[in-house]
């Protein structure tokens, strides 16, 4: 299935599933909010990367328009629906502001592994407890998808992309699982690494080598 929407550009990935509050103030995504507000329509927000849009993106529903400002400016509520691939974006459309794209939409297969995830989730929370974050779910573990914890493992820009484009839930989630296998080691050097600076100026009680 293929179809015209609406887009709007950002440097951010978006998973389906997700809520993203957004102020809209550029004259296009002005025109572009009320547009889709007016009929009920999506839109879509593929990634920036670079400052080059990519192939994929998330398409979006807007659930609340939480303020509407004297100038036309807006701070809405948005959801995630479902990852789209652009066809071909169109840069110039009659009496609109906004670009658009023809898009389709990939099979999607969220079968993941529970066993899996609750060994993603145990190593996330090793990592969280290394640098000292905390962040709760709200959800039991086997019930989270990948979808819902990538933003919280240190992921890139680019990794958080290559998320995105990930089809399979498991692919999803062996990839979540190695990314936090390198982190682990990383923060717990970090550690070490402030403990260090922190006994440099500091009386050490060393035992000396009989060499």
């Amino acid at each position: 299935m293929t179809n015209f929407i609406p887009i709007f550009p950002l440097n951010i990935v978006v998973y389906p599933g997700e809520n993203l509050n957004l102020h809209i103030f550029e004259p296009q995504y002005k025109q572009l909010i009320n547009e889709c507000k007016e009929t009920n329509k999506p839109f879509g927000i593929p990634v920036v990367i670079e400052n080059k849009v990519q192939e994929f993106g998330t398409l979006l529903e807007i659930v609340e328009v939480s303020k509407e400002y004297e100038s036309g400016e807006m701070d809405i509520k948005t959801k995630g629906i479902k990852v789209f691939r652009m066809l071909e974006q169109i840069k110039d459309i009659p009496e609109k502001l906004y670009s658009g794209a023809i898009v389709s939409y990939p099979e999607n297969y969220s079968n993941g592994s529970s066993g899996l995830m609750k060994m993603v989730m145990n190593n996330l929370r090793q990592l969280h407890q290394l640098i000292k974050v905390e962040k709760n779910f709200n959800k039991e573990d086997k019930e989270l998808t990948a979808f819902e914890i990538a933003h919280h493992i240190g992921l890139s820009l680019e990794e958080e992309y290559e998320v995105l484009l990930l089809q399979d839930e498991l692919q999803r989630q062996e990839y979540l699982k190695r990314h936090l296998l390198k982190a682990i080691p990383m923060a717990q050097g970090m550690e070490q690494l402030k403990e260090k600076i922190k006994l440099n100026g500091h009386f050490k009680n060393l035992s000396g080598f009989d060499l």
